[in-house]
């Protein structure tokens, strides 16, 4: 094996850990309010989701084209500029997954990119025009669309079902949940999968295996697919937890139409190519269900929170996609690469080491939903 083909395969085996962090990461997005519900139980909920990620991912790669040639000038990007990158992002992950933070993955994958190739070929060889319009711009408005959306349909459902009985509106709700819950994991396959095809296909692009403008190999689609799928099963079960609980106190009409918001969002926006973070569509249809709801409890601080996070996952994926860079580029090789591999691989470890105090299950995520475990205070809950 040369050099560059030991670049080139480390690169893809961290790539798909990205996609597997984002797999785990971004779970509560589509089953975080069916899980808090009661509409599927939580490993039946990931199990769904694993399925329905996996088939979304063969659906569509128009964003990962996005990724691979539309944000960056690929001439100037190398195995090295795109392993910093990768590593940028999947610390990221980690960082905002252990806080429980539900926090962009497609975002983090974007910064960490590009902050490596500003620091390996300046500001120049990012596309800034591709940039702001497919990702900064879909950003700041997609959590407002999905949110509008979503009060408008919350408003509808209990406006249309007021004079139905409690118990039967709620049941036929939780079932109506199976299936919108159904349709984010799959929009969420269709463009978060795509993310991690398009960031291969740019380092194929880069150790000349493929031309410019490829589109991504069949191999890289199905290993792609895979990784999404098994993160998904894992499960995010601190991102969960936040969204499912801590953002809206929810019943089932309103995760239905929560649910429903997201999907049809994503799944618009794949179809342009759109690389939209799920994770500020899901957050943005759930508070906008709370909104709809008379007497509905919304958790401000949690929401600044995550707005916050939001605002920093694009500069500091970037920043540490720099520091990545210049830190294999001056080691040099081979070597450069292997030694933030070994790095990342270390980090993870600690993550997840760390994480298992206090342990988050999905059975102390349900035991804090149903109140057997009292959940920790929120200030700042604001009725609609």
């Amino acid at each position: 094996m040369t050099g560059n083909d030991a670049v080139l395969a480390l690169m893809v085996v961290t790539a798909l850990g990205f996609d597997f962090t984002n797999g785990f990461h971004d779970t509560g997005n589509a089953m975080a309010t069916s899980i808090v519900t009661g509409a599927l139980p939580p490993r039946v909920a990931v199990a769904v989701s694993a399925v329905l990620n996996l088939v979304g991912a063969f659906l569509s790669t128009a964003v990962a084209a996005t990724i691979a040639n539309g944000l960056v000038a690929s001439g100037e990007v190398t195995l090295t500029v795109v392993c910093a990158g990768l590593t940028g992002s999947i610390l990221w992950n980690l960082a905002t997954w252990f806080l429980g933070i539900p926090s962009s993955s497609s975002h983090a994958l974007i910064g960490g990119v590009v902050g490596a190739t500003v620091a390996a070929a300046g500001v120049g060889a990012v596309k800034w025009q591709g940039l702001v319009s497919k990702v900064i711009v879909p950003a700041a408005l997609s959590p407002f669309i999905a949110g509008g959306v979503a009060v408008v349909g919350t408003l509808l459902v209990y406006r249309l079902t007021r004079d139905v009985p409690e118990g039967p509106r709620g049941r036929g709700f939780r079932l109506g949940q199976i299936g919108s819950a159904s349709m984010v994991s799959l929009a969420h396959g269709t463009n978060d999968a795509q993310k991690t095809m398009g960031a291969i296909t740019l380092a194929l692009i880069a150790n000349g295996t493929l031309q410019a403008g490829a589109k991504a190999p069949d191999w890289v689609i199905v290993s792609c697919a895979l990784a999404i799928a098994l993160g998904t099963y894992i499960g995010g079960w601190r991102v969960i937890r936040a969204l499912g609980k801590g953002l809206v106190e929810i019943e089932p009409p309103q995760g239905m139409a929560a649910e429903s918001a997201s999907a049809a969002v994503i799944l618009c926006s794949t179809d342009f190519g759109y690389s939209l973070s799920t994770t500020h569509v899901a957050t943005g249809s759930i508070l906008g269900s709370g909104i709809g709801r008379s007497g509905a409890v919304v958790r401000w601080q949690l929401a600044r929170r995550m707005v916050a996070a939001w605002l920093l996952t694009l500069p500091a994926a970037a920043g540490v996609g720099a520091v990545a860079y210049w830190t294999a580029n001056g080691i040099g090789g081979t070597t450069g690469v292997a030694v933030i591999f070994t790095v990342l691989v270390l980090a993870s470890v600690a993550f997840f080491a760390a994480s298992r105090y206090p342990a988050v299950t999905p059975e102390n995520v349900n035991a804090a939903w149903t109140g057997s475990v009292a959940p920790e205070p929120v200030k700042d809950e604001v009725r609609s």
